[in-house]
């Protein structure tokens, strides 16, 4: 596929020699008793063999769309049993979906859809308040599948057709697009390979026990790498579990389910950790099922995560990864100490791990901090048509950078310091100084805008942005209503804005950003 970086030859023939390789495909991932419920949204029941039929279905109406193998199509679509069965779809025609989230607007989808030469867009009619459709009419995209009310736009139900016979993917193809969290201006796109994937999620369900009497209830958006495959959804098809879809991490919704559904797994960012804890305070659901909270997308302090096991009654796992690829997981049988205090150690024999300085590239002293750096059998040798950015994301060698600053234990774990790259980590979902600056630079009435994290309890950071003012400053308010307008998603906007009459510079006029944190005073 052109603007994909594969692996070197000498690293590919290790790694299938060495057995981190199958030729196992993403689309053979449902591996249950055909009789048994595979999947749980509200009232609907799935068993595996239901899935396999609808997936085999909609592959075939995809098919007769003209979708084949090597095409991509950008993919949004909420926590419903039709991503499930789309994803599946599309993956067995050797299709790569491009998996969007329900957050993102025009400014993102279009520009995906460019990127990756989208032929088509699946997307719900609407969800949360908002028309996917009107969006969609702002685009040039060959087909519009629409679950729900498809107006002018093809119907995703009338893409059910009689199994055909189509070309399979290689296990070296790419197998689905992931978003990168970003640094710089909008979402870079993640090329993962059939058999880079499957190992991600196979290695991932075996460290974490994912097993066949598991029931895992999916409060992230499902797109999302943490929810899709860390194990998530897919590692637990693997092993024949039980996936229930929730909308959100809200209590009143989630404990319901665990209740219900006697869950037994479930994966959150740090503050619906928080949240959960307050609430199980005072709820009166029943959580005793629940074995093992996994928690990741962002550092859980060591306070929180020593109260999970008692508050929660189960299991803490913290997961520290990346949509580039390299996950890190505590053990389950790791010390409650290491649990608590460490974001795990990586997943595989084979992940090469670096610890450098962040100016210099010259390894630091053992169990001091430095930025990770990384290469292995399921991290990215490069991101999707983007060679300017590739150049500076990655060593001569193949290592990625990945910005984060950390320290290593001498039993391997990583402690998360913090973050070399310009990025806000607001409740998990990555924000991008640079892009966000971009847009509020368009408003007529700001001359210049500089984007920094704030610290909060709770989402871990929140973003506020500074702005030198052109005229009369605009309101919170306004500057939401304008990002609103330019399609930009919600989670982007700032949550606080702070008008100077000039950015503080450093010594080679760039404006400090550390200068402009300290201004804040933590607040």
């Amino acid at each position: 596929m052109e603007g994909f970086t594969p692996w070197p030859e000498e690293f590919v023939s290790r790694y299938i020699a060495e057995g981190y390789w199958s030729d196992r495909l993403l689309g053979d991932v449902l591996r249950g008793d055909p009789d048994k419920v595979a999947l749980i949204a509200g009232d609907r029941r799935l068993t595996y063999a239901e899935l396999d039929r609808r997936a085999e279905r909609t592959a075939a109406g995809f098919h007769r769309l003209g979708i084949r193998r090597g095409d991509r199509v950008v993919v949004q679509l909420p926590n419903t049993p039709s991503f499930i069965v789309v994803f599946l779809a599309l993956v067995r025609l050797g299709a790569a979906p491009v998996l969007a989230l329900p957050a993102h607007r025009h400014s993102e989808i279009g520009y995906l859809c460019e990127l990756s030469q989208a032929r088509a867009y699946v997307i719900a009619d609407r969800h949360g308040g908002f028309d996917y459709r009107e969006l969609a009419r702002s685009l040039n995209v060959e087909h519009v599948i629409v679950d729900g009310d498809a107006a002018e736009f093809t119907p995703l139900a009338s893409l059910d057709a009689d199994p055909v016979p189509h070309e399979k993917p290689d296990p070296a193809d790419v197998g689905v697009f992931l978003l990168s969290g970003g640094t710089t201006g909008l979402p870079k796109l993640i090329p993962r390979t059939h058999r880079d994937y499957v190992y991600n999620l196979e290695a991932s369900a075996e460290v974490c026990g994912w097993s066949a009497d598991m029931v895992y209830l999916v409060v992230l958006p499902v797109a999302h790498n943490f929810a899709l495959a860390c194990p998530g959804v897919l590692g637990t098809f693997s092993v024949g579990g039980t996936v229930v879809l929730a909308s959100s991490g809200a209590p009143d919704e989630a404990f319901g389910l665990i209740e219900r559904e006697r869950v037994t797994h479930c994966a959150v960012v740090p503050p619906i950790a928080l949240l959960w804890l307050d609430a199980a305070t005072w709820s009166g659901e029943d959580l005793s099922s629940l074995r093992l909270l996994q928690v990741g997308g962002a550092k859980l302090a060591a306070e929180p995560a020593a109260k999970i096991p008692e508050v929660l009654g189960c299991k803490l796992q913290q997961v520290f990864g990346m949509a580039e690829g390299l996950l890190n997981y505590t053990r389950l049988d790791d010390p409650p100490e290491l649990v608590e205090t460490t974001q795990g150690r990586p997943l595989s024999p084979a992940d090469e791990i670096r610890i450098a300085d962040p100016e210099t590239g010259e390894p630091v002293p053992e169990g001091e901090v430095g930025e990770l750096l990384t290469r292995g059998p399921y991290t990215l040798r490069g991101y999707y048509r983007a060679p300017e950015h590739n150049a500076r994301s990655f060593t001569p060698d193949g290592f990625y950078r990945t910005g984060d600053l950390v320290r290593r234990l001498p039993s391997g774990h990583l402690v998360v310091e913090g973050r070399a790259k310009d990025q806000i980590n607001r409740g998990g979902e990555k924000i991008a100084a640079e892009e966000l600056e971009g847009h509020l630079l368009a408003h007529p009435a700001v001359h210049d805008a500089a984007v920094v994290g704030v610290p909060d309890p709770v989402m871990g950071e929140r973003t506020c942005a500074f702005l030198v003012a052109r005229g009369t400053p605009p309101t919170l308010r306004e500057v939401k209503d304008f990002l609103r307008d330019r399609g930009v998603a919600d989670y982007k906007w700032p949550d606080r804005i702070e008008v100077v009459d000039s950015f503080p510079r450093t010594p080679v006029g760039k404006v400090s950003k550390t200068m402009l944190a300290a201004m804040l005073g933590g607040a």
